[in-house]
């Protein structure tokens, strides 16, 4: 597996040499800077920062490409086929653990930190006899996504609660198709962000636990990444970048009514759901602690072996 990684890596590399201009921007031309998204409120900061010109003003002409999930952004980055990328941090620490050369640049969103008012949680129908999550063992929970930031977090929930994550059955289900899945019977409890956390209940469904917010205080859930050769080769632009994220972060952060706007122009979702969702926080630095936690989770869970160098992973 890992020589078929490297020899992926060589390839793309060799490709990206070959049809690369020999020299950087001519003088006084912006940096082309491609970063690797997913259509989710949590990019939110990142899309104000460009419509405010926080990466122009720091000569970066900055495209923004949307991809279904962090699986895809990872290799583009490492690849260099983009600059930078947004991903959960549990597919960074992954990522780490596995050698893949990553680095995180900026902040992406943190959990709100107050229990049963975050942009996520764990959720049951309204008449389900499950009252906490302690009561998810022997039961069958959705995730986007195995073995990762959802079920490392609802684990986290029913650990908290006194019960045996070990019991507790997960099994892979879009976010789109999980409110239905839940009404339907199909799954005891979804794990949903918003806005299917607004589908849920409209549907007269009721949250157990806020995962995010028992995983860890203040929790980093997200942040933007590059490679370690651009960090080597290039250091002034990722420095750029980064104050250019921060500034949109705080942004955001002190105005979620331009956040709330912003999130209408690159999701489908609608007007009126977007005015009722709860927003994640959006502070400029990472959470350190918050990420050695989730470190520590990673490993309980047999994720990973081993926890990872975290001073080698963050700035």
């Amino acid at each position: 597996m890992r020589r078929h990684l490297a020899a992926f890596l060589l390839a793309t590399s060799l490709f990206a040499t070959a049809c690369g201009s020999e020299e950087g921007p001519a003088a006084g031309q912006p940096d082309k800077v491609t970063v690797g998204v997913i259509p989710i409120l949590d990019v939110a900061p990142i899309y104000l920062g460009l419509e405010k010109g926080f990466f122009d003003k720091r000569n970066i002409d900055l495209e923004l490409k949307q991809a279904e999930g962090g699986a895809a952004i990872v290799p583009a980055v490492v690849s260099e086929q983009y600059q930078f990328g947004f991903s959960n941090v549990i597919s960074l620490l992954l990522a780490q653990s596995e050698g893949l050369p990553v680095k995180v640049v900026s902040n992406g969103n943190n959990s709100t930190g107050v229990d049963g008012e975050d942009f996520a949680g764990l959720m049951v129908k309204g008449d389900s006899p499950i009252t906490s999550p302690k009561d998810l063992e022997g039961r069958t929970v959705a995730a986007n996504t195995l073995q990762n930031i959802v079920d490392t977090s609802v684990r986290a929930s029913v650990r908290k609660d006194g019960g045996d994550p070990s019991k507790v059955k997960f099994v892979a289900l879009p976010f789109p198709e999980q409110p239905a899945a839940l009404a339907s019977g199909q799954v005891d409890a979804v794990f949903v962000v918003e806005p299917f956390q607004q589908a849920v209940l409209a549907e007269g469904g009721r949250k157990i636990a806020s995962s995010y917010v028992d995983a860890a205080d203040d929790l980093t859930v997200a942040a933007y990444f590059t490679s370690q050769q651009l960090q080597a080769e290039n250091p002034d632009l990722v420095a750029r970048f980064t104050e250019a994220m921060q500034e949109s972060l705080s942004y955001a952060d002190s105005h979620p009514d331009e956040a709330r706007q912003i999130i209408g122009t690159y999701t489908k979702i609608a007007p009126e759901v977007i005015e009722k969702v709860t927003l994640p926080k959006w502070p400029a630095d990472v959470n350190r602690d918050s990420l050695q936690t989730m470190a520590d989770l990673a490993v309980e869970d047999g994720l990973i072996d081993k926890a990872p160098d975290l001073n080698a992973l963050l700035p």
